[in-house]
């Protein structure tokens, strides 16, 4: 068979390589683009970890090929370097290095030397968390307690707040784990982020694809009220299930003002199963802080009237197929990968072990609670009811 010949991209192709990969392609489909294998794709993207370089460009004090053949020509004519600077408006310094990097008075050319200067600018710049050592053990540390970069940066920032030297964005954390020649984070740290790929990946996709039940005199979340609807008030929960192998399972629960995460052992998934198990923990919370409860439309809810019957707590259902309307459900379902990966069975966990699970997700630190964490909002909410 005979072999297709290697294939160069051009700039132009490659920038519509990473804007489809920004958009949510897979290297599959960007592949096609130019009928080439996804293999061909994922060596553009692999040197950057999936993160687009920056665009280069020149700084606007350097050289110009037009000041460098003005060099060239005068060095030919045998010119100072003093009479060089004061026509190009430069220091004689300047003249005197550029000559020295790129051939000397023998050896300059104007085009040679333009070249090596643009190629030598290519080197990597030591980013922040290099230089600072001690800001990277932080990081470090907090990525090993499974924080991810977004929580990282706004905690630091809360906690220093005078401090500019241990601020640090959260896209500089992804780049120091993503590219690894800025040598600044260790490449095992990439496991302790939410999404263990080797690649940063666009989130324009949609990771559930829910299957609905006919739910039996289902109240719809169109009829919740508004005081829930902008969290305006404590004590109304997302609820959902998250499946593992072998036929396991457990309910998650999340509060939706100070996203407060309750974690639920499931001996099954049929409805009078997980109805029972929601009963159980439902006395564990007082009446203020547990009014409502939005799940999706799950075939484990049939017996949601049988649920609020004992606790008094009203269930509403999303629309089908429409995750997003539990959106911080689904986000903690999504933070809960990283202590139960798809593929684990997760029937070997305790209550008391998904207890601690659950206390480290509350011990974190949320960008939309002002880097506060849901146990310290949940903790005023019961103080101000007892």
């Amino acid at each position: 068979m005979k072999r297709r010949p290697r294939i160069y991209y051009t700039d132009s192709q490659k920038a519509l390589m990473w804007e489809r990969w920004k958009q949510g392609w897979t290297l599959h489909e960007i592949g096609k683009l130019f009928d080439r294998p996804h293999t061909s794709i994922h060596q553009i993207f692999a040197p950057t970890g999936g993160i687009r370089p920056a665009q280069r460009s020149r700084a606007a004090t350097a050289l110009t090929l037009v000041e460098r053949e003005e060099i060239s020509r005068a060095l030919v004519t045998g010119e100072s370097m003093r009479s060089i600077a004061a026509r190009l408006g430069r220091a004689p310094s300047t003249i005197s290095r550029e000559i020295k990097r790129n051939g000397g008075y023998v050896g300059y050319r104007a085009n040679q030397a333009d070249e090596a200067t643009w190629a030598r600018a290519q080197r990597p710049k030591p980013c922040k968390l290099r230089k600072n050592r001690e800001l990277a053990r932080i990081v470090a540390d907090k990525l090993r307690m499974l924080w991810s970069p977004e929580q990282i940066s706004g905690w630091l920032k809360h906690t220093y707040p005078g401090d500019e030297s241990h601020h640090v964005s959260h896209e500089t954390i992804y780049r120091s784990l993503f590219i690894q020649a800025r040598g600044a984070l260790k490449k095992e740290l990439l496991a302790h982020l939410r999404r263990t790929r080797g690649m940063r990946r666009s989130r324009h996709y949609t990771q559930k694809t829910a299957i609905h039940g006919k739910i039996a005199d289902a109240i719809s979340i169109s009829e919740r009220p508004a005081s829930i609807e902008d969290r305006a008030v404590p004590g109304h929960w997302e609820g959902d299930l998250v499946f593992g192998s072998g036929n396991s399972q457990i309910a998650t629960l999340v509060e939706r003002q100070t996203r407060y995460v309750m974690l639920v052992k499931l001996n099954g998934k049929d409805s009078q199963t997980v109805v029972n198990a929601l009963i159980k923990n439902a006395s564990k919370l007082p009446q203020e802080l547990y009014k409502s409860l939005t799940w999706d439309r799950g075939t484990e809810m049939h017996a949601h009237k049988q649920f609020t019957v004992a606790t008094d707590i009203q269930v509403y259902f999303c629309d089908p197929q429409s995750p997003w309307q539990r959106g911080s459900n689904e986000n903690t379902n999504g933070l809960l990968r990283q202590y139960m990966p798809k593929g684990m069975n997760l029937s070997g966990f305790t209550q008391t072990q998904l207890n601690a699970i659950a206390r480290q997700l509350n011990e974190r630190p949320r960008k939309t609670l002002g880097f506060h964490t849901p146990a310290e909002m949940f903790s005023e909410c019961v103080a101000s009811t007892g």
